[in-house]
Order: C-alpha cells, then structure tokens, then sequence
C-alpha cells in the first residue's frame, strides 16, 4: 500500500471534528451549470460571453482546476471569474494507492466538513472512476460501511462532477499504471444512494456526457447509476431516455431476507423492483446489472441461487457478484471460494450471465465508506480525548 502526498490543510480549513456541524450545500460551481447558464454567469460580471467558453474548454477539456494556471485569461478577469465560478469544493485529506499504483482511493473533506470517498481503478484496456453521490448514505444496508453511517447530505452536481475531473486528471498525468490516459468510465458506485439524490445525479450525467467544453464528453453508454431499488426513480430514469447502465443492488433473491439486508425492501419488494428494472432494460435496450455481494451464510446458499436464475432467465441482465470487503467489527464476511464458484455454477446453469467482480483495493480499505468511517472513528476520539482533558 502506497500514502500519497495530499494538499496541506489551511488552519482556516474545518477539521475532522467539524463533520459534526450542520451540513450546508456548497457554493455555486461552474460545473453545476449548463453552458447557457455560463455564459449568463460571466456576462453578470461584466464579462464578454466567449470566457465561458474558455473557462469550460480549461476545466473539462484541459481537466485544469487551478484557475492560477489558466493563464489565457487577463488577470484582472481571472481573478474575478475563478472567485465566483471556482471555488474549492473538494480537499483530498487522505490518498492512499495499491494494485501496483492501478487503484486510488481518495478521502475528500468538503467545504462543510462532510467526508466523501472516490476509487479510480486502472486495467489494461480502460480507466474508471467509482464516485460518490451523497456524504453517508440514509439506506441503512447493515453491511455496508456507508450505510453504517447515515446520511449527511447529498451532494451537489459540481461536487460529483469535481470528483469525476479530479480523477480524470490523475489517469491523464499517466499516474496509473498499465492503463490509457484516459478515463473513459464512471460508475455511480460510491457512497451514497444516486437515485435518492435523482436531479443532482441526472445533472451530473449531463454534464459528463455533454461534448466539450460544455461536459466531459464521455459516452452515456459508459455510464453506470447504481440504486437498491427506488421504483419511482427507477421509473422516472426510463422516461430521462438515457442509455447509461442500470446496476441494481439486490444482494438477495426473496423478499425475506432482503428486507433485512436492504431495508428498503420493506417498500418496494423483490418483484416490483425487478419489474422496475426489465422496464428499463427494455426501454434502453441496456442490459441490468445484477449487483450481489455474497456474505458468508448469508445469502450464498444454493437454492438461493437456483431461485436467482429463475427471476433473472430469459431477462436482460447481468449478475455482477461482489466478494464482500468486510468492515471492521462487522459480523459479515465473504463466502468461501467453494460457496462462490458453486453459486455462479447454478446461475450459469440457468442461462444467467455471471461475473466476479474483481476484489481491489483491500489494502486501502476499498469497501465504499470504509475510510470515511476511519476519519469519523479518529475525530470522535479526538474529541473524547479533547473533552477527558478539559475535565481533568
């Protein structure tokens, strides 16, 4: 495991023990605006129309985020401009690197104390970034480290779309190893449930997905939005007309069981959610991820298998099955190698396409929140230290 240099923090900047303030949506960002609402922006300041098109070009065409170096513009416009339209949304507090330097998880503090983690993850023929939507999450999934938190806000379009820039420029500098530099993936993977921040997220496809300079000019097709079965928004992502992948977190295949390890299940049950899902397949053309974290004596039986590959034969999906990346303390643990090859065996059997996903990013503590939950543990002792001293 590799420790990455990180931006020093500022004095003035909100330490960990701050993440217990009040939640605040950041400032207005450049990124959370489309390029009419730019070129608006700019002319508000006195500015001719054409500099939004600069600042665009700088920002998702040259991945630049330090306006000091966007040194086509006057000076005396800059300064303007990137006071308004710039401000610091993301600080990385902790980078951390492994695989050989193919996979870098980054913990970003955000400008109210909230903690927000990203992953980019190198291979061969395509780079990819796994970001967050919301700081926390509010789904309650008790094995996940995120839900284990709770929900602090979600985040705003320029705040994933920082993230998605930030990594762009990491896989640019040809920093990871083995791989093109170039991002050409993100997948909404990271904390947070995206469809419970639906605008915000939707937003931010746009925008990665608008051609230069008004976006990123990524494919839709190489987008994936995850969720863990919000049937409106689900529904509501049909009528978006977007071919981005659906990625739906079932982890289990009957009602029962589910509404212990998705407690939204309590909801929207096994069925409709599903339904939600072949909708969209259907409407796009775009085969569902099947996302299913096996855990030990959990959800890694047979017959739940066999009863897996009933729902999902003849239907438009994919299993994606996720060796669990335990968090500490916790009582779930992956299934064994025998349990796994035997549960893909079964879904293979009934037709259904099955992967493993790729187990990375143990070293760095590469389950989603895991990092987060370490800052959060360190400043509530730090604070408990703090206040024993004060006692004394």
């Amino acid at each position: 495991m590799t420790i990455l240099p990180v931006i020093p923090i500022s004095p003035d900047q909100p330490d960990a023990v701050s993440t217990r303030r009040r939640p605040t949506m950041p400032p207005k960002h450049l990124a959370d605006m489309d390029l009419a609402a730019r070129k608006s922006a700019v002319a508000s300041l006195g500015e001719p129309a054409f500099r939004a098109k600069q600042l665009s070009t700088h920002y998702f065409g040259r991945l630049v985020r330090d306006s000091a170096a966007m040194t086509d513009l006057p000076a005396a416009s800059r300064e303007r401009l990137t006071a308004e339209l710039f401000p610091q949304l993301l600080t990385p507090i902790r980078e951390q690197a492994c695989d050989d330097g193919a996979t870098r998880k980054t913990l970003w503090r955000l400008h109210d104390g909230a903690l927000v983690e990203s992953v980019l993850m190198g291979y061969p023929d395509r780079v990819t970034a796994c970001v967050s939507s919301q700081a926390g999450c509010g789904m309650a999934c008790p094995f996940c480290a995120t839900g284990q938190q709770g929900l602090t806000r979600n985040l705003s379009i320029a705040e994933i779309v920082d993230q998605v820039v930030y990594l762009a420029g990491v896989a640019a500098s040809g920093a990871v190893t083995g791989s093109p530099p170039r991002l050409s993936r993100v997948v909404f993977m990271g904390m947070g449930e995206p469809l419970a921040n639906y605008p915000r997220v939707i937003e931010a496809v746009r925008r990665l997905t608008s051609p230069a300079p008004e976006g990123l000019g990524l494919s839709q097709r190489h987008i994936t939005v995850s969720t863990v079965g919000l049937v409106p928004a689900m529904r509501r992502l049909i009528a978006e007309q977007l071919s981005v992948t659906l990625a739906l977190s079932l982890h289990a295949p009957d009602d029962d069981l589910r509404d212990e390890l998705v407690p939204v299940n309590q909801r929207w049950k096994v069925a409709e959610v599903l339904d939600a899902a072949f909708d969209y397949a259907a409407q796009t053309g775009r085969r569902v991820s099947i996302e299913y974290a096996l855990i030990r004596d959990v959800n890694d039986q047979p017959w739940r298998a066999d009863l897996l590959g009933k729902l999902l034969s003849g239907k438009l999906a994919h299993v994606n099955l996720i060796p669990l990346n335990p968090t500490p303390g916790s009582k779930w643990d992956a299934s064994p190698k025998p349990v796994e090859r035997e549960f893909v065996r079964r879904l293979r059997e009934a037709g259904v396409s099955t992967t493993v996903r790729d187990t990375r990013g143990q070293e760095i503590d590469g389950a989603c929140g895991q990092l987060a939950a370490g800052e959060l543990t360190q400043a509530s002792a730090g604070g408990a230290a703090a206040d024993a001293e004060v006692a004394q």
